[in-house]
């Protein structure tokens, strides 16, 4: 269907070879078709066999335990999730959800030696990491070429704030591709990401966790979990860790405690309180400036900017959930969630190339193209510097209800948003910056002549209010259908007080819709085709671009067709998927400076992935994304590129083997094609390929694990921004991590 390149056929070929023998197993160990499929098939290989008689066991007198739902991988060691956070707004079965869906679990993250939620993300084909709007604070990540700066969640809320997210207290890091407004609300183009927090359980237990490593990498982790009564559990987790880096001054201090307590835990209600509050003390790191089209060949080490930045972020949310089960078919939940992001900015930034040290000596023109050597060039320092609070408060309500319409079992959500987010940002200029030697910028703190005045404030807020429902029917044995509506009115203002519009307002209501049907033949396969659409308003961030504060929202639609297996018992799984997705109406800037909703950008590709056992001691997780990516439509010149930050190929792979029940050894790649800083695809950077490898040994109480990190210390840009003409961002450069970790 697609134009696919060498990479995409290999892979093809690859799974094409292997897929077949993996079914026939599959469907072998799974039994007749006819037959029920085992509860919990990874265990089904240690059912009793058929000649085997058991007398019958007198429960009449044995205790009651209360009931424990438990959601995932049963075995906490296992890259394989059988249930995923995204897809409903319940946990649900992966091959149940007529979309693509990855879960990262906490196990892959330990293996690979991941703390934070960026790095988290490489293990998933088809997310890039980037800046965006003119600044790089947090994390800003693109789901199949579309911006999810704020389609970000936690625990199925909204996480719009701008900050470095760390995986301490996370169970899995989910991802749904495809647009999905009618689970989400505005935003969600390209997909979405969910945080799943770790719960409170029913058990004492406690693991101390602490990693040195080179460039002075130091990191410790605490998760103590309590049993309070027969149902009630309290815990938490906490991090600390000071980080240095491969690039130049780079340094982080950061520090998070997330404290969680559950009353009623397998009764028919539960309530649960948690909270997670998070300091970063970062060094900003706005990467290298554009030369020539392509990030300034200067070494990777290379640092711009004042030894004095940083990016202090503090982070408070608090959550409370009350789940109550009136009977097997009905369940009522609300949840209620506090945010606050405090964030002050003090970053300075490459602004421009020059021909001379002096402020007036002549600028590269447009796309940086010179014959100047590289020696003879300077880079002017530019200040980006800002103090942001930003406010979140969201309230869901749901109702889950199973029932039969005749042949037809239905099971359907209900449920009602209410949110309010108010957003500050105030900033500043410095002037009389220094100008530094490109090739050879001197490192100091900011001078004693640098000014700085008080710049615009921005304000804003909004409120939301919507209603949805989703229902998948069973119709009959094998098939299900997937549909779902949300309506939402949002309605967002926002004043500036020296940047234009002074001030703005508008209203926006949209229906979104999503629809899917399931064809599932037996219990190791599943194929699918869905529809699904999307609504992004121009004051979605808060923030506004002048001239577009009047225009409608832009909306997305989304095609997919897809197919699920199970291989090995359950063990493995293999999904694949072709998809379309169409912006129809962007927003576009004519040769007037008039901003229009007639553009339109298409991105066409398929994935496929693989997750889980191929032996007992051999896991693997890994996938392909090819992304055809254009901008069909513009009116700013962009017309025929490939959308910013959108590589054609994308390719992950992470496995382990347990050489002993000790001894574990691990290793994989990861592999990006080229791509543009943005849609003016006048500053590309190169594709790469890192490898990866851990060795760990394994005890009851302890484990100790080795990672080396960017094996083969490859040059790679990890990061683009666009701003400035396109900056890049080099990855990390070989790295050694020595973790050891106590269980108690």
């Amino acid at each position: 269907m697609f134009n696919k390149t060498p990479v995409a056929a290999a892979l093809a070929l690859m799974f094409a070879a292997h897929l077949p023998s993996a079914l026939a197993q599959a469907q072998l160990n799974s039994g007749a078709a006819t037959q029920a499929a085992p509860a919990n098939r990874s265990q089904s290989a240690t059912q009793t066999g058929a000649n085997t008689t058991t007398a019958p066991l007198d429960t009449s007198n044995a205790p009651t335990l209360p009931l424990v739902s438990i959601s995932g991988s049963a075995d906490k060691t296992d890259f394989l999730a059988n249930k995923s956070s995204v897809g409903a707004k319940k946990p649900t079965a992966v091959r149940d959800i007529a979309q693509t869906a990855t879960v990262v679990t906490k196990a892959v993250l330990e293996s690979e030696g991941v703390s934070s939620f960026q790095d988290a993300l490489h293990n998933v084909p088809g997310v890039t990491i980037g800046g965006a709007e003119g600044g790089q604070i947090g994390n800003n990540i693109n789901l199949r070429g579309f911006s999810a700066r704020t389609d970000i969640y936690l625990d199925g809320f909204r996480d719009r704030g701008q900050y470095y997210r760390d995986t301490f207290d996370l169970e899995s890091v989910d991802v749904l591709f495809g647009p999905s407004s009618m689970l989400f609300g505005r935003g969600s183009t390209g997909g979405v990401i969910n945080q799943v927090s770790k719960k409170a359980e029913l058990q004492d237990s406690g693991e101390v966790s602490g990693t040195v490593g080179t460039d002075d990498r130091y990191r410790s982790t605490v998760d103590l979990n309590h049993q309070l009564s027969d149902t009630s559990a309290f815990r938490i987790d906490a991090f600390g860790q000071d980080m240095g880096s491969s690039r130049d001054v780079e340094k982080n201090k950061d520090y998070g405690v997330a404290p969680k307590l559950s009353f009623g835990i397998g009764t028919p209600t539960e309530i649960t309180f948690s909270a997670l509050i998070e300091h970063n003390d970062d060094m900003p790191d706005y990467g290298l400036p554009a030369l020539d089209g392509h990030a300034a060949p200067v070494p990777k080490n290379t640092f711009y900017g004042l030894t004095n930045d940083h990016t202090v972020q503090d982070v408070q949310i608090v959550n409370n959930t009350i789940k109550h089960r009136v009977n097997d078919d009905l369940t009522i939940q609300n949840q209620t969630q506090f945010a606050h992001y405090a964030i002050n900015a003090h970053e300075t930034a490459a602004h421009a190339i020059l021909t001379g040290q002096l402020a007036t000596s002549p600028a590269l023109a447009n796309g940086n193209y010179t014959n100047v050597p590289l020696s003879q060039l300077y880079a002017q320092l530019q200040s980006h510097d800002r103090v942001i609070n930003d406010h979140s408060l969201y309230n869901d309500s749901d109702v889950f209800y199973k029932f039969n319409t005749g042949f037809i079992k239905h099971d359907l959500d209900l449920g009602i948003e209410l949110g309010r987010d108010t957003y500050a940002n105030q900033g500043y200029t410095r002037g009389n910056l220094p100008i530094v030697s490109l090739l050879n910028p001197a490192y100091e703190s900011t001078p004693s002549n640098v000014t700085t005045t008080v710049g615009n404030l921005a304000q804003a807020s909004a409120n939301t209010f919507a209603g949805y429902f989703n229902d998948t029917m069973s119709l009959g044995q094998h098939w299900k259908a997937v549909g779902g509506v949300r309506w939402d009115d949002y309605r967002a203002e926002i004043s500036n007080t020296t940047s234009s519009p002074g001030f703005a307002a508008q209203t926006n209501t949209f229906t979104s819709v999503r629809g899917g049907f399931i064809f599932q033949p037996n219990d190791w396969s599943s194929y699918y085709i869905s529809y699904g659409t999307s609504f992004d308003p121009s004051l979605e961030y808060l923030t506004v671009t002048n001239g577009t504060q009047n225009l409608a929202p832009e909306t997305n639609k989304s095609y997919e067709v897809g197919a699920k297996w199970d291989a090995f018992d359950g063990k493995l799984s293999v999904t694949t998927a072709v998809f379309q997705t169409t912006q129809n109406n962007s927003r576009t800037e004519d040769s007037a400076g008039v901003y229009l909703l007639d553009g339109n950008v298409r991105v066409r590709g398929d994935q496929i992935s693989v997750t889980g056992h191929i032996t007992d001691t051999w896991q693997v997780i890994g996938g392909y994304t090819f992304m055809n990516a254009l901008v069909v439509q513009a009116l700013d010149g962009t017309q025929g590129n490939t959308p910013a930050n959108t590589p054609r190929d994308t390719f992950t792979l992470w496995n382990t083997y347990n050489i002993t029940p000790a001894w574990e050894v691990g290793g994989g790649m990861t592999y990006m094609s080229s791509r543009f800083a943005a849609n003016t695809d006048l500053v590309k950077v190169g594709g790469y390929t890192r490898w990866d490898a851990e060795v760990a040994y394994h005890q009851k109480k302890y484990d100790l694990r080795l990672n080396l990190l960017n094996l083969t210390n490859k040059d790679y840009i990890d990061t683009v921004i666009q701003s400035d003409g396109g900056r890049s961002v080099p990855g990390i450069g070989r790295t050694l991590l020595a973790t050891a970790t106590y269980k108690f």
